[in-house]
């Protein structure tokens, strides 16, 4: 049978990133001439579309929190579960960091991107094929497209600037772009690991 805290923290994590992806859309339709190229996503947490925003990315990193409170201790998901939470923190904390506060900003965004990538990855070890092949690219594309973007924003000057320069670094998809590779297939990862989950058999 399947295992029931399991299957409440899979409808927490389908939940947690159904309504981000939604909210996400609204939001770059409330803010005039957005462009997700050249703006960065969380240029979405400042203006006409922050409370759409902020509440969301917010509500994403409580809901993620609360699913690894009813994983803890399922053993072999141990790793899996800190990652997870270790992004969550970094979801909530960019709710509550906008791009008003550069540094703490940077920080949390820069947690929440990087510990989705090695959650994606760790998954790898606990889910079967064709999931754990999945699961290992998400993380992969990740964290690659985390570090071009990284690489970008220091080599263009936009870290000491609000302004976002384009990169080579960026491969022709400009600064939204890029960070949209970084954040896209950390939620579809969170959606399939979601999925895993829901239907986890007890061992």
């Amino acid at each position: 049978m399947a295992n029931p805290r399991a299957k409440v923290a899979g409808v927490l994590l389908f939940v947690a990133v159904t309504q981000f992806v939604l909210c996400l859309t609204i939001a770059e339709a409330l803010y005039p001439g957005y462009s997700v190229s050249d703006n960065y996503v969380s240029d979405l947490g400042t203006g006409p579309s922050a409370i759409v925003f902020n509440s969301s990315v917010f509500l994403l990193g409580l809901l993620l929190v609360i699913g690894t409170y009813f994983l803890r201790g399922i053993s072999d998901l141990n790793m899996v579960n800190v990652l997870l939470f270790l992004m969550a923190i970094g979801a909530m904390g960019v709710g509550v960091f906008t791009q008003d506060f550069t540094v703490a900003h940077g920080a949390v965004a820069s947690m929440a991107f990087f510990f989705s990538g090695l959650s994606a990855l760790a998954s790898a070890k606990v889910m079967n094929r064709p999931l754990s092949l999945i699961g290992t690219i998400l993380g992969a594309v990740t964290l690659g497209a985390l570090a071009l973007f990284s690489i970008g924003i220091i080599t263009s000057g936009s870290y000491i600037d609000d302004i976002a320069y384009d990169s080579v670094f960026y491969l022709g998809l400009g600064p939204g772009g890029m960070e949209r590779m970084i954040v896209y297939p950390a939620l579809m990862w969170i959606a399939g690991f979601s999925g895993y989950l829901a239907t986890r058999r007890e061992k």
